[in-house]
């Protein structure tokens, strides 16, 4: 059965992959690979041998044992924690995104677009890249990501362009978001779960981190894509002319996300939380500033339903990409099918055991370097969430041991390798349409070359911490 199920979910991926080879929108296998996966495990359950708790990153003891009912119980509590915590994410997004979208209402990024003067290609690379770096450890590679696209959409404007700017987006911001605990998803799951702690994990991995973005970078630098300036249309001037409240609501809208770390860190809350507050505090704002009559649910009149268009909120709400949310939403849950039957966990201890040491490694007793390397790969085939949850149930080490520092850097940056690796590539497929073997021909080797660099790096660092 587990067989059937993992073959299910790589004809889905292959479908995903051939997307415009096929003529089928990527959500439509992701979907179909989530219901059938979960289908088959649903009407098997009786014959698999392993349960992954999510919940506890362990194998359940004694699962084969256990009755036809306590098994179709535990499958309906896993499948809700995962749909839990995938709309966490959802939830997320979609509040970013609208933040994102109420600023672009009052054309917001013109105030950016006007600071950016520079046609040159290369430069606005590296503002661009910097921007993504530092964004992302401030709030998050995925919320950093959109911003800057969004942003990026305004000062490019040949999409053939953009998707070269958005691909090193993508990769600076992983670099990014790897040394901060509220960077990335797996990061933040490792600081909650008390294996690495905030000093050591700039200590750790903020060189590594740099050069992960640096390198590719200037490689890129040098590409045709990034020579000469790309082509304006100066004569628009109605982009560069910045509504009222234009720079208000950027700023507003920047600092509501950039809230939302801080909203976690004092209520313990889930970002989905704060992101939620700070999409109030900026829809209540936009609708002040608007001047129009709030009636988004009002279908009393033609007149009202006129008006309601003119709300920021409604429209904003009406640009949000619902069919890259479907698809996150059937990729993360067709990956925690995998998860649950403990076939991530088993390919996780299968490594450990069988790859030898690379003589890198602090102690003889240690994981293999390569382990964890490959383990980063991973994370660009499958997602890195479930990847280190699986980590987390097979390594035992205490709190700021170096393994889990690079591993914190590994799923972090290794999700950059391949545009459906991580959610921040996902969504950026979504607002660019990027193809996949186009970013795999592209960008995936200036990816691999900083995560190799920034690998190396941080073993080097490793041995004189």
């Amino acid at each position: 059965m587990e067989s059937i199920i993992i073959l299910v979910f790589v004809l889905g991926y292959l479908a995903i992959t051939l997307e415009h080879n096929l003529k089928i929108d990527k959500l439509i296998p992701a979907l179909g690979m989530m219901a059938i996966c979960w289908a088959i495990v649903a009407l098997g359950i009786d014959q698999f041998p392993n349960w992954f708790d999510s919940a506890k990153h362990a194998l359940v003891e004694g699962f084969p044992s256990l009755l036809h009912e306590e098994k179709l119980h535990l499958l309906e509590e896993t499948l809700l924690h995962h749909l839990g915590k995938t709309a966490e994410i959802i939830v997320f997004l979609l509040g970013a995104m609208t933040i994102v979208e109420i600023i672009d209402y009052f054309d917001g990024f013109a105030t950016i677009k006007s600071v950016i003067r520079t046609k040159k290609r290369k430069r606005i690379l590296w503002i661009f890249g910097l921007l993504a770096f530092v964004l992302s450890a401030i709030i998050d590679n995925l919320t950093a990501t959109i911003v800057l696209i969004s942003i990026l959409q305004k000062i490019v404007n040949r999409r053939e362009d953009r998707i070269w700017f958005a691909g090193l987006i993508i990769i600076a911001a992983h670099a990014g978001g790897a040394f901060s605990p509220i960077g990335d998803v797996t990061t933040t799951m490792l600081w909650i779960g008390d294996k690495v702690s905030t000093v050591k994990l700039f200590t750790y991995l903020f060189i590594p981190s740099v050069l992960c973005m640096v390198v590719p970078t200037f490689i890129a630098s040098f590409l045709p894509a990034f020579q000469g300036e790309i082509e304006g249309e100066e004569e628009e001037g109605d982009d560069f002319k910045k509504g009222k409240h234009s720079a208000t609501m950027l700023y507003l809208g920047l600092g509501a996300i950039v809230f939302v770390p801080v909203f976690k860190t004092v209520t313990h809350l889930p970002p989905y939380v704060g992101m939620m507050l700070s999409l109030a505090v900026v829809a209540a704002f936009a609708e002040v500033f608007s001047r129009t009559k709030f009636s988004m649910t009002s279908f009393d009149s033609e007149e009202s339903d006129d008006e309601a268009h003119h709300s920021p909120v409604h429209a904003s709400l009406t640009k949000i990409e619902m069919p890259s949310i479907l698809f996150f939403l059937g990729i993360l849950m067709a990956v925690a099918a995998l998860e649950s039957l403990g076939v991530l966990f088993g390919f996780a201890t299968t490594l450990k055991e069988s790859i030898p040491l690379m003589g890198t490694e602090l102690s003889a007793n240690s994981v293999s370097d390569l382990v964890v390397m490959l383990l980063g790969v991973g994370s660009a085939v499958i997602d890195n969430v479930p990847l280190v949850a699986a980590s987390l149930g097979m390594f035992q080490e205490g709190l700021d041991d170096p393994l889990w520092h690079f591993i914190a850097f590994s799923a972090g940056t290794g999700g950059s390798m391949l545009i459906i690796g991580s959610a921040a590539g996902v969504v950026a497929m979504g607002m660019e349409k990027i193809d996949f073997f186009w970013y795999f021909k592209k960008i995936s080797w200036l990816a691999l070359i900083g995560f190799v660099v920034g690998s190396l790096a941080f073993i080097g660092i490793r041995a004189f911490i």
